[in-house]
């Protein structure tokens, strides 16, 4: 019967996500909002086995239950302020998708894109994610839309994704992009533009530092931007180690 109370209990990750999002800056803060993103998540013993993925290539897209490890230290708080709201008004945690709650367990839904069980290892390639390198997984479930859509869902104060920026290069970042292209990278200008259209600035900066430039790290690139009004211009695109890559 129960007694009121529960024993604390631990979890042993099943997987490790790999992901070219090195740092929270830039992350998306939704998955879906940005498509073209890839990544993986590679299981863990003894969960790397073929047969513990069975028949999940037929579903399209999977429920991806995580840790907030970068930030599981900091503890948690009753209320925070949402950047949907500008970071100005106070919501509960638990009316929030906030990494800093009780139990610092996220949770995202990803396309899978494919499975990879080659090498002995097992690993299911992703796109369209908010998730952090390293992030440890907890566990994986398919999506079902029948039953995870809900059409008549009220959002309360997200009911709409949020405003976009015109996103414009310099002459040098957009020189510097083709030659990315040009050398295997993709199409660096188009996944730039999906990735900085959301405006990964923190709700407050938008208010106290409107002529800052910004850099943040995708993958083994470091862009250098600047946002004027309701303009993003990128303004350089460089190697960690500072490489100009024209």
């Amino acid at each position: 019967m129960f007694s009121g109370t529960y024993n604390a209990f631990t979890m042993t990750p099943i997987g490790i996500v790999h992901s070219p999002f090195h740092e929270k800056f830039g992350i998306p803060r939704q998955p879906g909002l940005v498509p073209q993103v890839k990544g993986h998540i590679e299981l863990l013993p003894p969960c790397n086995h073929a047969d513990c993925v069975r028949g999940l290539e037929a579903f399209s897209h999977i429920w991806v239950l995580f840790l907030f490890h970068n930030t599981a230290g900091d503890g948690w708080r009753p209320t925070v302020r949402p950047p949907r709201l500008g970071g100005r008004k106070k919501v509960g945690v638990f009316a929030s998708r906030s990494n800093f709650r009780p139990n610092p367990i996220g949770q995202s839904v990803v396309r899978l894109d494919d499975i990879d069980l080659s090498g002995g290892k097992v690993i299911l390639n992703i796109s369209g994610h908010d998730l952090l390198d390293q992030t440890p997984v907890l566990d994986i479930k398919p999506y079902l839309g029948y039953a995870d859509c809900i059409a008549d869902s009220r959002d309360g104060y997200a009911q709409a994704a949020p405003a976009s920026l015109e996103v414009i290069f310099s002459a040098d970042a957009l020189a510097q992009c083709r030659e990315l292209e040009r050398t295997g990278s993709g199409d660096v200008v188009q996944l730039l533009r999906a990735l900085l259209v959301q405006d990964p600035r923190p709700a407050f900066h938008k208010r106290r530092y409107p002529d800052k430039t910004y850099g943040m790290t995708f993958g083994d690139f470091d862009i250098k931007f600047e946002v004027s009004g309701n303009t993003l211009c990128v303004t350089r695109v460089i190697t960690e180690t500072g490489d100009d890559k024209r």
